[in-house]
């Protein structure tokens, strides 16, 4: 597989001098100082392309070109953005990327409780909690209609939750909570994130997945005939967040999404965290099951807590994803592509662990320089024990 590195751009604390010493060949980024809805250029793409190659490396995945709300929700700009969107992709091909993981995701990117999670041996990871997201969207959010959402049961454990939170412990779980994606523009305060999710209240997962086929029936084909896969990234976590439905948490989803729009151009980013985060998956299943349109993985691992309610992001290979026979999937598929004159599979050592030197420097939540840089190492030799003992 190509080894890649997610990098987001001049602003990032780890340098493309210091990515070419993991190990790592390609680059995963974006232009995110352009406004989501906005055309790339070709300058601007260029213009980052010409600044990774320069330090001896490759753009090989662009992660992400954000999908307008809008799109997703089918608002007024709708058309508008979806014309920037297929321009991009043909900018994007102009330039030989031809990768493009995006995702559906309402309003929120990922939504994790805590940042710097402790685990036994030191290391600081992230981490979800039902409870303490509950306890935020009754008692914090004060969201309308939510106290119907959860049982008696689910209210008292947030109400336990939220009691025991100190002034700087709520301030903290907001700010935690509202973060967003690094390099994203969405990061709301509480008003904001209310008036966002105001333009939702009449999308139920229907209707998203309506939108989402929509979508992908008009760019699809774009992306098809300019040569770009696109590959879209599940929901992270899998599950219905404030109200707010998510359509691609189950191999269901996906089999619908792809059905939505049948092309080679219409495939999926394979996060093993992502997908690992919900007990009814199957992640070894997911990655033969959808193998050939497979088009990214993004390699990490979670820990289940009291029955997947709750989740922390586990050491790359020790989670509950058999990562071992996850990457022989992928091997197996690559192999195939190779032989037909395919291109190989990029995949990213997904998050880390904050460990020795990264706790007491400034990185984006999850994207530490060595919990990566040790997820990458232990990935490649997961993947060159698997080259070695699978039948050629």
């Amino acid at each position: 597989m190509e080894h890649t590195w997610r990098w987001f751009g001049d602003r990032d604390p780890i340098t493309l001098a210091q990515v070419r010493q993991t190990g790592a060949t390609g680059v995963v980024t974006a232009l995110h100082d352009i406004p989501n809805g906005e055309v790339w250029p070709v300058e601007a793409i260029q213009a980052r392309q010409e600044t990774i190659e320069a330090a001896g490396l490759r753009w090989s995945v662009v992660e992400s070109v954000p999908v307008h709300e809008d799109i997703k929700r089918g608002g007024p700009r709708r058309e508008r953005a979806i014309a920037a969107y297929q321009q991009t992709l043909r900018n994007l091909a102009t330039c030989g990327i031809d990768v493009v993981c995006y995702n559906f995701m309402p309003v929120l990117d990922w939504s994790r409780t805590d940042l710097s999670y402790r685990l036994p041996d030191g290391t600081w990871a992230l981490r979800f909690d039902a409870d303490q997201l509950a306890a935020f969207d009754l008692f914090l959010l004060r969201r309308p209609g939510a106290a119907s959402e959860y049982d008696a049961e689910q209210t008292a454990r947030a109400r336990a939750v939220f009691d025991g939170l100190d002034d700087a412990a709520r301030d903290r779980l907001i700010d935690t909570i509202l973060l967003g994606l690094p390099g994203s523009e969405e990061r709301y305060t509480l008003d904001e994130f209310r008036e966002a999710l105001t333009g939702y209240v009449r999308v139920d997962a229907e209707a998203l997945r309506a939108n989402l086929a929509s979508f992908l029936r008009a760019v699809v084909p774009v992306a098809e005939q300019a040569g770009v896969r696109l590959a879209i990234h599940p929901d992270d976590p899998p599950r219905p967040l404030f109200g707010l439905p998510r359509v691609v948490s189950t191999a269901e989803d996906v089999d619908a999404l792809l059905a939505a729009a049948p092309s080679p151009a219409n495939g999926l980013t394979l996060c093993v965290g992502s997908f690992g985060s919900r007990p009814d998956n199957d992640v070894v299943d997911l990655a033969r099951r959808f193998a050939e349109r497979i088009y990214f993985a993004h390699l990490r691992s979670v820990r289940l807590q009291d029955g997947g309610r709750h989740f922390y992001e586990a050491p790359h290979i020790a989670g509950d994803a058999d990562m071992v026979a996850v990457i022989a999937a992928l091997v197996t598929e690559e192999r195939r592509r190779v032989r037909e004159g395919g291109p190989r599979i990029p995949m990213r050592p997904d998050h880390g662990q904050r460990m020795l030197d990264d706790q007491f420097r400034e990185t984006y939540p999850g994207y530490s320089l060595i919990g990566r840089l040790k997820g990458l190492a232990e990935l490649r030799g997961v993947e060159q024990a698997v080259q070695r003992l699978l039948p050629a």
